[in-house]
């Protein structure tokens, strides 16, 4: 759990708890605020779900490049050879 989604879980139960105490209490400010807690606790929880898919993702694809690497290292090299050669000749063609 990343800061974003324990923020969001921490803010959108304190809006839960807001907008009760509004309603028991027969403030409807109180309450308005605690639903909009709500929404911003559930939007900031959401941003740090989408922050974490995006690190699993990236993380992914670090060990899908490393494993290739790993085993096809003759591949590897002609690939990193076959770019440098395409970097050599876009730089040598006036």
């Amino acid at each position: 759990m990343n800061k974003d989604q324990f923020e969001g879980v921490a803010r959108n139960v304190g809006g839960r708890v807001q907008e009760a105490a509004g309603s028991i209490v027969g403030d409807s400010k109180t309450r308005a605020e605690g639903v909009l807690n709500q929404a911003a606790g559930s939007f900031q929880e959401a941003v740090g779900d989408a922050h974490e898919a995006v690190v699993d993702a990236y993380e992914n694809v670090e060990d899908g490049v490393r494993d290739f690497i790993e085993s096809r290292p003759y591949t590897t090299a002609a690939i990193a050879l076959g770019i440098g050669w395409l970097i050599g000749k876009m730089g040598s063609s006036r």
